[in-house]
């Protein structure tokens, strides 16, 4: 039996020998790539989320014999890791991939053994303002609901801010809070800050830059965020190289810190992808009639339904539909479905299976129709769910599919798909009925891995049945 000393408690048992060895065989599988690990007890719920640059190397320290992890991580993970039995992971792009994954997972799980980032706390973005004549640029948190667009998240606000003063210096854009209007005849008679004085603004605060010029600077900034970034850095380098040779070395080391800023943008996630619901609250009242708006119905819908599909390597596949009514979850109308007419991995199969188990007392008249339907997929599975409809020969209601990648919506009838501004209510309330459920089918299928694994065990003599209560 693997032990670890405890202060104040002597010797804690971790895990028996066999339960160690099987979880070694798992970390063993896993890639040594970037991504997140969830720990799980026998009852496979999530005791912590973590994240790695190696998922095997990091998974893998915590069951070492030679794991000094009271020292290290502390008494609290030594007391989580007695509990692990099971170990899942998400393999990341990147670092700061796995990062930002990390956070919304422990923010929409709440495990018992992570101490940080339960909170509301989000991390920055770099906000342009798109509606004000003249652009302000904002590192934020909170950033606005209407008239910005964003770049980020970041995980540290720190060097993004060293990153937009850098910014500053080559696109001499506005970083205050003033409301500069174009039609303002007394911006003449301003007296600019004194970032106009060193050259980092062309303080359009007091009339010193048109409207068309400084738009053309801040066409410039967009295009530099979206890009590589490879020229300014290429320029930046030789003057940096040419300051050294001239032995102006204040010069050379301020380049030197504008460059390093520059490459901390590349240390950003996605915002379609990786953008954090608390920033944006959303009314479900204002995104029904938008949701109307964007489908064409005649009224807000007050019942809309949402199905996913889990399963590992096409193992223990289950169908999941939640039911949300006026914007909120509706858990006496959650539903789950253990796949049996498929085999191996064929997600279209078993949506079809699900949608022709879930609706066909609708078929037959004895159920209402939601108003809605949502799929969790793109344009295939949308397809796979009005084609179990057409086998069942009726005519289905509004049903909808949204891809997760680049959050775009796949509407019946309708040729393409469509993609809305990361903060659009509409898209908000999708997007909490599509996380909801995966949550609910990821759930089930945990259980299901969980019996299937109990069973083997005992079916091989690793572990005794348990005895029926009378």
């Amino acid at each position: 039996m693997m032990r670890i000393p405890v202060f104040g408690s002597g010797i804690l048992p971790i895990m028996d020998d066999e339960r160690l060895e099987t979880i070694r065989k798992t970390v063993a599988a896993m890639p040594k790539v970037p991504g997140v690990y969830l720990m799980k007890d026998a009852d496979g719920r999530v005791l912590y989320v973590g994240k790695a640059k190696d998922l095997r190397s990091r998974v893998s320290s915590y069951f070492q014999p030679a794991a000094d992890l009271l020292n290290t991580r502390g008494p609290d993970i030594c007391r989580m890791v007695a509990s692990v039995v099971d170990i899942d992971h998400i393999e990341c792009e990147s670092e700061v991939d796995a990062l930002l994954k990390e956070a919304r997972l422990i923010k929409d799980i709440q495990p018992p053994h992570n101490a940080a980032l339960k909170d509301g706390k989000t991390f920055p973005y770099i906000e342009i303002t798109t509606r004000d004549d003249f652009p302000g640029v904002f590192v934020t948190r909170t950033p606005r609901l209407k008239g910005s667009k964003l770049y980020g998240p970041f995980p540290s606000v720190a060097v993004i801010r060293d990153a937009v003063n850098a910014m500053q210096k080559a696109f001499k854009f506005r970083t205050c809070e003033l409301d500069i209007r174009e039609d303002d005849d007394k911006r003449r008679f301003f007296r600019p800050c004194l970032l106009h004085a060193i050259n980092q603004c062309t303080a359009p605060c007091a009339d010193l830059v048109s409207k068309e010029d400084y738009k053309k600077d801040i066409e410039r900034l967009k295009n530099f965020l979206a890009s590589k970034r490879t020229p300014l850095l290429r320029q930046l380098t030789k003057e940096m190289e040419a300051a050294s040779q001239e032995k102006r070395f204040e010069d050379a080391a301020d380049l030197r810190d504008r460059i390093k800023a520059i490459k901390s943008l590349e240390l950003s996630g996605d915002v379609r992808e990786d953008v954090q619901p608390e920033v944006f609250y959303v009314d479900p009242r204002k995104g029904l009639e938008k949701l109307a708006d964007l489908l064409g119905l005649e009224a807000p819908p007050r019942s809309m339904e949402c199905m996913d599909i889990a399963h590992l390597q096409g193992r223990e596949t289950v169908g999941s539909v939640i039911c949300f009514i006026d914007g909120k979850p509706f858990k006496p109308g959650y539903r789950r479905f253990k796949i049996q007419t498929v085999t191996g991995v064929d997600d279209y199969a078993s949506i079809k299976e699900v949608i022709t188990r879930r609706y066909r007392y609708a078929a037959g008249g004895e159920e209402l129709f939601p108003d809605v339907i949502l799929i969790d997929g793109g344009l295939g599975q949308l397809h796979a769910g009005l084609d179990a409809f057409s086998e069942m020969d009726i005519r289905p209601p509004m049903v909808i599919s949204l891809a997760k990648r680049e959050e775009e919506i796949y509407i019946q009838a309708k040729t393409a798909p469509v993609r809305l501004a990361r903060n659009n209510a509409a898209l908000r309330i999708l997007q909490s009925m599509r996380d909801e459920a995966h949550r609910f089918a990821q759930h089930y299928h945990h259980q299901l891995r969980k019996k299937a694994t109990f069973e083997k065990d005992v079916k091989e003599g690793r572990r005794p049945p348990t005895k029926r209560k009378s």
